[in-house]
């Protein structure tokens, strides 16, 4: 069973309506504008989906793959009536994700028998990681578990003070050597705190300097393997933050993340803020690599899990 997930409620289904508002208004105003007289689902209809696609950031390489598989529905249908596009668009969306091998969390829960359970977490900097980081806390102390944040990002006084903030605002422990500290060092004895203090979870915070300088890149398999020899198999999660306001550079830095590090689930962040919120179905279709969360609001509560037929049930609903 993964370890995220989370009941998904009224209030749950609002916040991610909201969450994709932007994206829904540029891209199915302009939708129905390309389709507007059409009879049929033309190569004009399909040039022009696929342009919109593209401006949505879902990335090339995913609309090409949606475009041909509309293309071979309408071969196979023969007549398709543009105004069914909304249904089949979604329809092809949501096999195209189911086809990534991942599956859709369950519960909000930790595996039995692991304690402390170990989640590092890496991105660059402005990306929400710190703010991740604690609405992730805040969950997890809702479920009644003991959890100790690790300030392991030291190059920035202000990422240190930052996750202070939020083990205050949650009420979890923290553990910090301060500023310059070697962040291996601070990984290794965060976990050293929660094995003493009898910690349920870990969340360890790393530096998030430019994905471009390769140190940065060294500096993280440097702290996990600190990790793994105080505790055998942990980090038990590597969680990748990214900014979907970026659109297409968020790709970019999850391609030069994977190469440095085994990650096992990405937060997408600050979903509200962009009509970009194709990205999603992008960065799932590329990489493989479940999104375990979304950040749907600036709400210590509103970090929500990914759920692949939810959020295109989400993104298609007028």
């Amino acid at each position: 069973m993964s370890l995220f997930g989370n009941l998904f409620g009224k209030k749950e289904k609002e916040a991610l309506d909201k969450g994709l508002e932007k994206t829904k208004t540029s891209f199915f105003s302009q939708l129905s504008r390309a389709i507007a007289g059409k009879s049929s689902v033309d190569e004009e209809v399909l040039d022009n989906l696929e342009q919109l696609l593209i401006a949505a950031d879902v990335g090339p390489d995913t609309t090409f793959k949606i475009i041909d598989r509309i293309e071979a529905r309408v071969a196979r249908d023969k007549y398709m009536n543009a105004s069914e596009l909304n249904h089949i668009l979604h329809d092809e969306i949501i096999q195209l994700l189911a086809e990534n091998q991942t599956e859709d969390p369950e519960g909000f829960s930790i595996p039995q028998g692991v304690r402390p359970y170990v989640i590092m977490v890496v991105g660059v900097n402005g990306v929400g990681k710190t703010t991740t980081i604690g609405k992730l806390a805040y969950q997890f102390k809702q479920q009644g578990k003991k959890v100790v944040l690790g300030a392991g990002d030291t190059f920035r006084a202000a990422a240190v003070e930052q996750l202070k903030i939020w083990s205050e605002r949650v009420g979890c422990d923290f553990y910090s050597k301060g500023m310059n500290a070697d962040p291996a060092a601070v990984a290794y004895e965060t976990i050293q705190f929660a094995m003493a203090n009898n910690c349920d979870v870990a969340i360890i915070d790393t530096a998030g300097r430019l994905h471009t300088k390769i140190h940065l890149m060294q500096e993280l398999t440097k702290i996990k393997r600190s990790i793994g020899k105080k505790m055998e198999s942990a980090p038990h999660e590597v969680l990748l933050v990214l900014d979907a306001t970026t659109g297409q550079n968020a790709i970019e830095q999850a391609r030069r993340f994977t190469e440095a590090t085994s990650l096992t689930g990405l937060a997408l962040t600050k979903l509200d803020g962009t009509a970009k919120g194709g990205v999603a179905i992008g960065i799932s279709d590329q990489f493989k690599i479940p999104i375990q969360f979304l950040g749907v609001g600036e709400g210590i509560d509103q970090l929500q899990v990914f759920h692949k037929a939810r959020f295109v049930d989400a993104l298609f609903e007028s």
